[in-house]
């Protein structure tokens, strides 16, 4: 054992169940068994441990110790103060609740009885008692659990692992006495008050892991202004069906609070007859908008492309390229990149001219060429080059054949600022 300061000389501490789970028990300076689940009071606010649950080895029989006899918490040890454990020898009655048992890997239901979510884990903090505060569904959560920590520093914004995916102890519904380890989710007060704090693009990512049907059940929960922000930023087939659920009227004030453009993206994704029905509801002078980029979406990029970019051999060297570059690049609409090509115009790869001048003198341009090409076909639409753009960052976009041979670029200016003129 170490150290550790007794409980009510500290600050305030908070832990995660799956942290202290299993963590070994002493009695003083004997090891007497290890830490299995929390009985827990519930209240509205918080609840509150009452019991530890203690497992001893060798078939002793478990001990139910009250919390006043803890006297040292933490990940590596727990502390208790008893006279004699023969006294403490019981199992849970029925009725109890334990957080493991049943709080742990339990369903969130919302309110009406659809899953939303897993209870990954359970926040706990430590004052001068030991009290339930929140419960965790978020996928840092479910990684740190399963040993990923590392991981899951890498992939979550630190702000993103205290608020993304906590809910309040608040927000659940009082536990049931007949809840048991195999039996009863864990359900929601009112979903819509926590919601309501999740930003647009996460929420969507929820709904897109939901079944249709709890989809809907969690989609008509949201506000308007909240529902058509989540709804730009749903996977395009979750829109459309989506969208086709629900009555046409909501569906229309939904896209109404959304700018042109962006009313236009979620209309493309739909079929033509809804997305007219929907059109029909909306005010005359914003629907001509949003028919004009509809239509200027569908537009192809063959007609938008240039052919005025560097095209370079691949035997070509660095220095040779450096040295030629002011001559490649007079009059070309796109001199940031090189587009590196066989004697057929097929398309090998891309240089960055970045990238060119920090290369070294004698290698060739296709040992130092980019072959993972990202690229439209003459046909691809104007709306799926912004996609691309967006996504990628790049500044002009090759387009090329069948063939694989290189037949035009667009840049990011010409396509992105035609489509901004409408929204």
């Amino acid at each position: 054992m170490n150290g550790s300061l007794p409980i009510g000389m500290k600050p305030e501490i908070s832990y995660f169940l799956t942290q202290i789970l299993d963590m070994t028990v002493y009695l003083k300076e004997k090891r007497i068994g290890k830490l299995k689940d929390f009985v827990i009071r519930d209240g509205d606010k918080v609840a509150e441990v009452v019991q530890l649950y203690i497992h001893r080895p060798y078939g002793n029989p478990a001990l139910l110790i009250p919390w006043e006899k803890t006297r040292v918490l933490t990940p590596r040890e727990i502390v208790i103060d008893i006279e004699d454990p023969e006294k403490y020898v019981t199992e849970p009655r029925e009725g109890t609740i334990l957080l493991k048992d049943h709080i742990l890997d339990k369903k969130i239901l919302d309110i009406e009885g659809k899953e939303v979510e897993v209870v990954y884990d359970v926040r706990l903090v430590l004052r001068d008692k030991l009290y339930v505060t929140e419960v965790d569904i978020s996928r840092y959560g479910f990684l740190r659990r399963v040993g990923l920590k590392r991981l899951a520093r890498l992939l979550t914004r630190p702000e993103d692992r205290t608020k993304t995916g906590i809910i309040p102890w608040s927000y659940i519904q009082p536990l049931p006495h007949n809840i048991s380890s195999f039996e009863g989710d864990v359900q929601l007060k009112v979903l819509k008050e926590k919601i309501s704090d999740i930003p647009p693009v996460d929420l969507a990512d929820i709904l897109e892991e939901l079944d249709h049907d709890q989809r809907l059940v969690l989609f008509r929960q949201l506000e308007t202004e909240q529902a058509s922000d989540t709804l730009e930023e749903i996977n395009p087939n979750v829109q459309r069906a989506l969208i086709s659920s629900l009555e046409k009227g909501h569906a229309a004030t939904l896209i109404n609070e959304m700018t042109p453009g962006q009313a236009a993206d979620v209309l493309t994704v739909l079929p033509w007859s809804e997305a007219k029905e929907i059109l029909r509801r909306l005010d005359p002078e914003k629907v001509k908008k949003i028919q004009a980029i509809m239509n200027f979406h569908e537009e192809k990029v063959k007609h938008f492309s240039t052919v005025r970019y560097i095209a370079v051999a691949p035997t070509l060297t660095v220095t040779q390229a450096q040295d030629d570059y002011p001559k490649l690049a007079k009059n070309k609409a796109v001199t940031m990149y090189l587009y590196v090509v066989d004697d057929q115009g097929r398309l090998l790869g891309i240089i960055d001219i970045k990238e060119l001048l920090k290369a070294d003198d004698a290698a060739q341009l296709k040992d130092i060429m980019n072959e993972d090409i990202i690229c439209l076909a003459p046909n691809s639409t104007l709306k799926e080059a912004a996609e691309l753009f967006a996504h990628y960052g790049f500044r002009a976009i090759p387009v090329i054949d069948e063939q694989k041979r290189l037949t035009g670029v667009v840049p990011f200016r010409d396509v992105m600022n035609l489509t901004h003129y409408f929204i």
